[in-house]
This record gives C-alpha cells, sequence and structure tokens, in this order.
C-alpha cells in the first residue's frame, strides 16, 4: 500500500507515488484507488465493496498527496470545500532553468483538449476555457533548475505544467510540455507536498505534508 499520511472513519489521505495512476485509465494498470479499497477491505474485514471517493486528483507522473472519502457525505463535505477554495494545496516543482521572477502570480485561461489529453494557454477568456491561477515562489536556485513552492489557487487540468511551460520553465522530464528530455521512470520532478483544511466533521484544523521520491530530492 502507498504511504498512509492520515486515516480516520471518515478520510484516508495517501502520499502517491509517482507512474501510478490515481483512477483507471486506458492502461489498464492497477490504480491508486483499487489498491486503497483493498487495503481497506482487507485491514477492516470488510465484506461486499468498499466506498472511497476521490476528493483530489493529480497527474499519472506527478507525485504527492490524495485525499479519499469514506462516506459520501464526507465527499460531498470535501467537494464543497474545493469548490469554495478552503483546501490550500502547496506543491514542489523543479523546472528548467529560466530568467522567470523569483516570485509571482501566474494567471491565464486555458483550454483542455481531451483527444491529445493536453491543456493549452489562451489569450483571452472563451468558450470551453477556464481561469487558472497559482502563485510561486523560488526556494533555490540550482545548476540547470530552479526548485519552487507553489500554492494552487485553483485545480486545472494539468494547471502548473502548462502555466510554467508557458513562461518557459517547464517542469524537469515533462517533455509533453516542452521539458528538454525525460526521466527514465517517465515521472516528472513536480510533487503535492502539503495540504491544509478544516476537518469535515469534526472541524479540526489538519495539516499534512508528504516527502517527495528520492529523484526529485537527488537534485536539491
Amino acid at each position: 500500500m502507498e504511504n498512509i499520511i492520515f486515516e480516520d472513519n471518515h478520510l484516508f489521505i495517501v502520499g502517491k507515488k509517482s507512474t501510478i495512476p490515481v483512477q483507471s485509465d486506458i492502461s489498464g494498470d492497477k490504480c491508486l484507488l483499487e489498491h486503497s479499497k483493498e487495503y481497506i477491505k482487507n485491514k477492516y474485514h470488510k465484506k461486499g465493496n468498499v466506498f472511497l471517493g476521490l476528493v483530489n486528483r493529480i497527474d499519472r507522473p506527478t507525485s504527492g498527496i490524495v485525499i479519499m472519502a469514506k462516506t459520501s457525505k464526507c465527499l460531498r463535505r470535501m467537494n464543497e470545500k474545493i469548490r469554495l477554495r478552503k483546501i490550500k494545496k502547496k506543491y514542489w516543482v523543479l523546472v528548467e532553468k529560466s530568467n522567470i521572477k523569483k516570485k509571482d502570480i501566474l494567471k491565464n485561461f486555458l483550454r483542455k483538449n481531451s483527444k491529445k489529453n493536453k491543456s493549452f494557454v489562451v489569450e483571452e477568456k472563451s468558450n470551453n476555457c477556464k481561469e487558472a491561477i497559482l502563485e510561486y515562489k523560488t526556494l533555490k536556485k540550482l545548476k540547470n533548475y530552479l526548485f519552487l513552492e507553489v500554492i494552487l489557487v485553483t485545480g486545472r487540468h494539468h494547471q502548473i505544467r502548462v502555466q510554467f511551460s508557458n513562461i518557459g520553465a517547464p517542469v524537469r522530464g515533462d517533455v509533453k510540455y516542452g521539458a528538454k528530455r525525460a526521466l527514465n521512470d517517465k515521472s516528472i520532478c513536480l510533487h503535492s507536498r502539503e495540504i491544509e483544511f478544516e476537518h469535515p466533521v469534526n472541524n479540526e484544523l489538519i495539516n499534512l505534508k508528504c516527502s517527495p521520491p528520492d529523484e526529485f530530492l537527488s537534485k536539491l
């Protein structure tokens, strides 16, 4: 089972390894959601199907925190928090070195092309596009990369990947969005590092962190 970060009667939160899909895709590879349901079924000797609903999703080549709800009531409440932007999400990312600002707010309109499984920046708001907002700051300058912390304000398809590609700083390993070369395991150096939110039932403040994979840390 993946790295379990938090579990109670309502939530199941894990640290996903890169290259594992969060949910079933065309590859047919076993996904994180299936692994998690099996784990809960076996641990608690549950009969029948296990309910587990995805609250957030991260791309297959990325790593980090994934939130799942154990009940439909909890899922509804967490989805409402997502809609109201009441879940704070921080990412760590390595981008190819370029002359970007040390810190900035990126605002774009993105359009998703489902056939290509890719998003594109469009110049102005139009049909079938959504506003994408993130904040970032530079944590460290490396020889060939910049180590950034990103606060994700909105959660659009491939948002961090396409927005940094758009300013000439693609994510390390992300050849889909302009990186110079792929990594051996086909992962990219984008990691869901930290989340913070009020528990949907007891209202306690939850703050959770997840360490990035060795491939990421080796470059810092």
